[in-house]
């Protein structure tokens, strides 16, 4: 399921993927641009991902 999920997300280099406390879950997080959002969450509902969080981003720095 992670692979389908990380094949929908766009990133800068690739999405940050942290282990959880409960080992069957894991956080997935990546910036996507805010026009690319509504789209996106139907498709990775459907590669499986579950508890979507979206919030503002206030600053990047590359």
């Amino acid at each position: 399921m992670l692979a389908s999920v990380l094949e929908v997300l766009p990133a800068l280099k690739h999405p940050t993927v942290s282990h959880l406390s409960d080992e069957s879950w894991l956080a997935v997080n990546t910036i996507l641009d805010e026009s690319t959002v509504r789209s996106i969450i139907p498709r990775l509902k459907k590669a499986g991902a579950q508890g979507i969080v979206e919030y503002p981003l206030n600053k990047i720095v590359m």
